[in-house]
């Protein structure tokens, strides 16, 4: 039977960057739901070319898409409209694509023609046998180049069967510019830590010379420019990443970033358009465990699915308490798995999967085979900014399953919950098995999920019982509960866990978790309080300052230690429970501003305070800044100034504490705290 295979990224490539002046002879990257005015399929397939409302090659959705049926053996063209290269001798045809190979070597190219497709002048060709996605930028200089009537087309030659689907997008045809170095992407993704960081970009080379030094610039709004040169050897259609050496220590909150090429090969380049890129970083106050989610579609009546399930089966044994997985048995090949269900059926759509066996590892589909164990230990080693933690317990037929989550970032996500068995027995379907794990039975509440708006800091509960009569289920004393929370949109897991098992005693959380400066001690002390849970009972807690573990199972309800003038802690509490059951991670976070208000009382005054709807900060020198964060140490504005005066609007600011860092023009930095009572 057919079967879906990797998709794995293999380089970066934003056509959204390409210059303005640059000449662009033709782009598409079929945003529209049919085939383009002016384009055209000829040869063999007519039938087998459509737009997808997908993004597997690299771009944005929409993108073209091949597929193997009807199945075909010989030439199939997709067709550009014409070009006038008058007087153009060579150019580029650059495009990206994915392959969900089958089996064997199958064959793409580039050709062209001036004569209306009677004659086919081939530019490029390759042959590819794995499912990967790949950029191709490929230099043309056929001899239709310089003719006034050219179309080009990307082939497929072969036999349709030996592939599932092959998309491409992006489809680009250009001149070189001498020098022209651009920004495709900075690399950091939308949610890091806080902490120390790393910044970067990737870049490619659109120019015909080779760049051997770039000199870039990275820039945190509020904060100094960092400028570094880099010695490169980027050969033309090339590409590289640049990460600069120089870091920059982000608090918790969203920052806006802007990169800049400057220089390459120590001169302005050719085409300035594409040498800037800005994107704004979330910087999460906290992080949590990361454990990965496995998606895993089979059947019961499919045989290459048996050396998967064997894989898959020796990968859990071999990593006990690492992942969360549910199975779904599919309603095919043939009459499919008797204990297929609609809310699976759900899932496979979700996914686009059209042939069994194939897994997904936090979202990203990893083919026919068994997760790779390299491949897991890299998941792994993720930041996961969301915590999670369940319980289950039976009672007859019904299960009762109680979630919490806390994130520790800003985001729209659903909450999914699965009851699986752990093995079944009874879905023998004539592939050779008689057992199968992990097997999915029901979804809580459906197979949607419940949509959520992730608040930093702010935990949900979620509740939920269930009648398993009416289910495949063949135990009830098998079961197991996988939870995890998931953007939709992009597929990106930000993270998953199984919920203890069978078990009257849930996990809560610890309550009212605050952290304070201790105004009437001698020296600098950090006092961090909670409540014990009103609906649990811990055996004690475990405290983390700055996510070191620095109190283990205590019994207190507060933690005291010792902070440094200027710096940003946070704290996080973990309820202990019996059987090694732990709560989400509690977690605030304040900058230490001890004995500020009378250090800086002579250069730096800040009034009224409390304030209500503006606060007026009056310095000695000009002040350069103000960046204001809230209790969770969350930037919430920054303010550019060049005054001795700065007045600031407190009418969107929600009642509560807030820490002004005041920077003057002579260097000193003054934090404030500051109450907002409307």
């Amino acid at each position: 039977m057919k079967k879906t295979l990797l998709f794995a990224f293999a380089m970066l490539f934003a056509t959204a960057m390409m210059a303005q002046n640059r000449a662009v002879l033709l782009q598409e990257s079929f945003d529209g739901t049919t085939m383009p005015a002016g384009w055209s399929v000829a040869g063999l397939g007519l039938g087998n070319w459509s737009v997808s409302p997908t993004n597997n090659a690299g771009g944005a959705a929409n993108e073209m898409h091949l597929t193997w049926s009807p199945q075909f053996n010989g030439l199939s063209r997709l067709v550009t409209p014409a070009v006038d290269l008058t007087g153009i001798n060579s150019l580029v045809f650059s495009f990206k694509h994915a392959l969900d190979n089958y089996t064997g070597n199958n064959i793409i190219g580039i050709a062209t023609t001036s004569d209306g497709g009677t004659t086919w002048n081939e530019a490029w060709s390759q042959g590819y046998n794995t499912s990967n996605s790949w950029t191709v930028s490929q230099e043309i200089s056929t001899p239709d180049m310089g003719q006034a009537n050219v179309q080009f087309c990307i082939f497929f030659n072969g036999n349709s069967y030996n592939i599932n689907d092959w998309y491409f997008d992006d489809i680009m045809v250009f001149t070189l510019e001498n020098l022209d170095l651009a920004i495709t992407s900075p690399t950091l993704p939308d949610f890091i830590g806080s902490g120390e960081t790393a910044f970067g970009i990737n870049v490619f080379n659109f120019g015909a010379t080779t760049v051997t030094s770039v000199e870039a610039t990275y820039e945190v709004e509020g904060m100094e420019p960092i400028t570094e040169t880099f010695e490169v050897e980027i050969p033309s259609l090339g590409s590289e990443t640049l990460i600069f050496p120089t870091t920059t220590l982000l608090s918790p909150g969203t920052y806006n970033v802007a990169y800049s090429i400057n220089l390459v090969n120590g001169q302005e380049d050719d085409v300035l358009d594409n040498n800037t890129a800005e994107k704004a970083v979330f910087a999460a106050i906290g992080t949590a465990e990361k454990i990965p989610m496995i998606e895993h579609f089979s059947s019961s009546t499919c045989g290459p699915c048996v050396s998967v399930n064997t894989a898959m089966l020796n990968f859990c044994n071999n990593n006990p308490g690492r992942f969360t997985y549910t199975k779904y048995q599919m309603n095919w090949p043939g009459n499919g798995d008797p204990y297929y269900t609609a809310e699976g059926g759900t899932r496979r759509d979700y996914y686009g999967v059209n042939a069994v066996p194939q897994c997904f590892l936090d979202g990203e589909d990893q083919g026919y085979a068994a997760v790779q164990q390299t491949v897991f230990d890299q998941h792994a080693e993720r930041t996961a900014f969301v915590d999670i933690r369940g319980s289950f317990v039976v009672e007859g037929n019904t299960i009762n399953i109680k979630a919490d989550i806390i994130p520790f970032i800003d985001a729209d996500a659903r909450v999914f919950v699965s009851v699986n068995e752990k093995e079944t027995h009874n879905n023998v379907g004539g592939n050779g098995e008689t057992s199968f794990h992990h097997v999915f039975m029901k979804m809580l509440p459906d197979a949607q999920g419940t949509t959520v708006n992730l608040v930093t800091c702010e935990p949900q509960h979620f509740e939920f019982t269930q009648d398993m009569s009416g289910t495949h289920v063949e135990e009830m004393s098998d079961l197991e509960v996988s939870i995890w929370v998931q953007n939709y949109d992009s597929k990106e897991m930000f993270n998953s866990r199984f919920a203890y098992e069978y078990t009257e005693e849930h996990p809560y959380a610890v309550e009212n978790l605050t952290l304070i400066q201790d105004e009437e001690a001698e020296e600098n002390t950090m006092v961090a309080s909670w409540d014990a849970p009103t609906m649990g009972n811990p055996t004690g807690y475990n405290v983390y300052v700055n996510n070191e573990l620095v109190a283990e199972n205590i019994s207190d309800l507060s933690y005291t230690f010792a902070g440094e003038l200027g710096a940003f802690y946070t704290v996080a509490v973990v309820a202990l429970y019996g059987d090694d059951k732990t709560s989400i991670k509690m977690l605030t976070g304040m900058e230490n501003t001890w004995s500020v208000e009378e250090v800086a009382a002579s250069v730096c005054k800040v009034y009224p305070n409390p304030a209500n709807s503006q606060v007026r900060i009056e310095a000695e020198n000009d002040i350069e800044s103000v960046m204001v964060y809230n209790m969770l140490g969350a930037l919430v504005e920054t303010v550019n100034a060049d005054s001795k005066t700065v007045n600031i609007n407190l009418n969107q600011y929600s009642n509560g504490v807030y820490f002004f860092n005041i920077r003057q023009s002579n260097g000193v930095v003054t934090n404030q705290r500051v109450v907002v009572s409307h």
